[in-house]
Formats: structure tokens, sequence, C-alpha cells
């Protein structure tokens, strides 16, 4: 089985799966039409192409580090022509103003995401991410990632395997965090496809994000069961494989 394993960090990241219009709200883990989307426009796909090979892997995400909710409060004018001082002015007046907007981001949060399925297609992806043919962001435009996006591709792994083996993403400081310093190993939420009855650990969620048509004329989604579940990895910042400091080691032993 082959997997394609994703490392999705960045100063705001912005999931939505269902706002519109001028509340625009954000999941607190990436979407599956998201990341399907990042990967049409690495391999250079147009919004009217077709992207059914690529929403028919099966997709999971692991939240290595939550991050924290923000709320960004927008307000826009139009713009019109000023002959007097011949240059584009703010248009100020009734009726010159666009709809208030919340936008609501996750800042400082890391996850890896995991796609599963065709070894020839996941590694024309691999290779497209790492020449990306247009920008990459993480949900919104306004959120590029910040490293690399690929981690790599596993040919002897199911997505669930890839996801327990891959070594915890999180900044130095989260991991170093006093919630974790003292655990050797550390419990991270997985949420992916899924495909079985006995999948996941007691409660799913239907959600509406796997894109059937990104076309901006007739942009549709169809349905998926997500479950849940939990894999511990290792915390590479744990205090019990620490060695202590002994400042009068470096005077050698008493004669």
């Amino acid at each position: 089985m082959t997997v394609l394993l994703l490392k999705l960090a960045g100063p705001l990241q912005s999931w939505g799966s269902g706002s519109r219009f001028t509340e625009r709200g954000t999941q607190h883990e990436p979407t599956k039409s998201g990341i399907v989307g990042l990967l049409a426009a690495a391999l250079g796909r147009r919004r009217t192409e077709p992207v059914d090979d690529l929403a028919v892997l099966r997709f999971g995400v692991r939240i290595d580090q939550p991050g924290s909710f923000e709320d960004d409060f927008q307000t826009e004018h139009k713009r019109k022509w000023d002959s007097d001082s011949a240059k584009w002015v703010f248009d100020i007046s009734k009726g010159g103003s666009f709809p208030l907007t919340h936008r609501h981001y996750l800042a400082d949060a890391v996850f890896v995401a995991a796609l599963e399925g065709d070894g020839e297609l996941l590694r024309a992806c691999a290779g497209a991410l790492d020449s990306p043919a247009f920008p990459l962001f993480l949900g919104r435009r306004s959120c590029p990632p910040a490293s690399r996006v690929l981690l790599g591709v596993s040919e002897d792994k199911t997505l669930l395997e890839a996801l327990k083996h891959h070594p915890w993403e999180a900044s130095a400081r989260h991991q170093a965090n006093w919630t974790f310093r003292d655990k050797e190993f550390v419990d991270l939420e997985v949420l992916y496809d899924k495909q079985s009855s006995g999948d996941g650990e007691g409660y799913d969620v239907v959600q509406r994000d796997v894109p059937v048509s990104f076309s901006q004329e007739y942009r549709r989604y169809s349905f998926r069961t997500v479950a849940h579940t939990t894999v511990s990895v290792r915390n590479g910042a744990y205090a019990g494989q620490r060695v202590d400091h002994d400042p009068c080691s470096v005077l050698g032993k008493e004669v």
C-alpha cells in the first residue's frame, strides 16, 4: 500500500467545510477538499478540470499541534476613480462598502496529513509538491505553509500505520511544554475516512467536504464518514531521557 505524507504547518490556517458569505469558519483540522485542492494546485490543474482521481484517495490527518482559534473582523470599501487627483480612492459614500465579514483561523497549528491509494498517482503528487505548478496554501490564499509540505511516500504501510509511526511534528517549544515533558509517549488524535464498521473509537462524523467540482460556476461537494482514533508517538523532549548536568565533571577525579 502506498501512502503520501504531508506536513501542514504555518502561522495561520483555515479549513472551512460549510461556512459561506460573511461568516467564514474553520474546522480544527484540515478538510479533504482543502487537501485535494492543494494537490490539484501542485499538479497544475485548473478549477474546471476533474479531481475524481484525487478525491477517491483515502484521507487521514493527525493533529500534532492543535493551535488556537483566531477571529479576523474585516471591512472593505469599493474603489472609484477620482478625476481631481487622477487616482483610485475608496468610496466612502453610502452603498460604497462591502458587507462586514468574520474570518476564523487556526494559529500555530501543525498537522500530518496522509493519503492512501494508487502508488503511481501519489508519487506524481509527491514530485509536484516539490515543484508545484501553482502556489500552495493551507485552506485560504492568505495562509501559506511555513515549511516544506512533502514529508515523503511510504510503500509498505497502511494509512493508519504511517500516521502511527511517523515522528511527532509539533514545534520543539510545544513538545517541551510542561504538559508533555514527563511523558515518553503522547496520544494524538487522528481523523480519517471510515471504510468498515470496525473503524474508529465509538463516534463518527459525516462531513460534506469531498470535492466533485471546484469550478466557480458549479462548485459541488459530496459526503464522507469520518472516524476518530488516537495513536501514541514518542516524545523527543521527554525529560526522563535527559542526562543530569554535573558542572564539576570537568575538574576530573580527585587524586
